[in-house]
């Protein structure tokens, strides 16, 4: 019907001609619905995320951070409650993933600082200033309080290595035998390896001990993060070789009393230095779980009762214990696979 309303009806989607003029088309309803739909499909499906191995890890790492929180939460719980000042620094040495809790405060280190002195011990050793096997007489001059093993030798008679006196300092953490240690290698040079790490707030300042020293202030000091630092640069190899790093760990895993080994499985090879004062209770250390070592560094101080804070190490310890076992044995997605369960 020319020139009627019907004509004027689109078929073929709303696209009509007049005559040769194929400008004379309109979009009827219907089409601009069906069009707008056609591009926002196609806005979405080139947006949309590809769903790759990458964006699968990157899933696993965010369940893995769920278990990082929850032990946060724990940790921060066991600070509120402690009647003390609490400090905590963990690295994962696998992922590089850190934590730190009133990280950057300065802690007096008890014993904790002989794991510094150890390390120019060995850095010492390995470019020839000294041998391990150099003998060493005993003194009576040498001997002061808590020292359970020098203290039984025979002055002007025994005579030991020095990796002897290192083994003391460590497995009995022997004040003694640390004293010797610190004249042999020299108190500057201990700090002058602090200083080659950038640790500028852990210092020696003082031999074992030395109660007027410490009635001046002139403690040992360090804080979670700089020891937790200090671990993770030997580990790594920054300040001595293969061979001399093995040996060293080896010596600091000597088996020992500690807060940080208290609830951890036997066997388990934990590379620590405890430390006490009145107080102050402190320990340091990296924990070899297979596949998945890691730092752990907790401090406290103001104490109102020391076995607080030995319980407080102790039960941190555990918890950061029970997630990197599970991150060692577990798959991206969390599965554990043992040879009691192939399902």
């Amino acid at each position: 019907m020319k020139g009627s309303a019907a004509s004027d009806q689109t078929l073929d989607f709303g696209l009509k001609c007049h005559g040769d003029d194929v400008n004379h088309w309109r979009i009827q309803p219907l089409f601009r619905f069906l069009f707008c739909c056609l591009l926002l499909a196609n806005a979405f499906a080139q947006n949309a995320p590809n769903v790759s191995p990458k964006a699968a890890s990157n899933s696993a790492v965010s369940k893995q951070d769920v278990l990082w929180q929850k032990l946060e939460s724990s940790i921060n719980d066991v600070d509120h409650n402690l009647d003390g000042v609490l400090g905590v620094a963990i690295l994962d040495l696998t992922s590089g993933k850190k934590f730190a809790l009133h990280g950057e405060e300065v802690f007096p280190q008890a014993s904790s600082i002989k794991i510094a002195v150890l390390a120019e011990l060995y850095r010492q050793a390995q470019v020839g200033k000294l041998k391990l096997t150099e003998m060493y007489t005993v003194q009576a001059s040498d001997l002061v309080p808590d020292s359970s093993i020098m203290g039984g030798l025979t002055p002007g008679v025994t005579r030991i290595t020095l990796r002897d006196l290192a083994t003391m300092m460590i497995a009995v953490s022997d004040n003694s035998a640390t004293n010797v240690l610190i004249d042999r290698i020299g108190m500057e040079n201990v700090n002058m390896l602090l200083d080659s790490l950038g640790l500028v707030h852990t210092r020696l300042r003082r031999k074992m001990m030395d109660l007027k020293a410490a009635s001046e202030g002139r403690e040992n000091i360090s804080t979670p993060t700089e020891m937790m630092t200090l671990l993770e640069d030997l580990y790594r190899g920054k300040v001595l070789n293969k061979a001399m790093t093995d040996d060293f760990f080896n010596m600091l895993s000597t088996q020992k009393h500690g807060f940080l080994t208290r609830d951890l499985p036997e066997g388990l090879k934990i590379a620590n230095k405890p430390g006490e004062l009145e107080g102050v209770r402190n320990d340091s250390g990296v924990v070899f779980v297979e596949n998945r070592p890691y730092v752990i560094c907790v401090m406290t101080t103001y104490l109102r009762r020391e076995r607080d804070g030995e319980e407080v190490i102790g039960n941190i310890s555990a918890a950061a214990y029970r997630m990197f076992d599970r991150l060692a044995r577990a798959s991206e997605y969390g599965r554990v696979v043992s040879p009691a369960n192939g399902k």
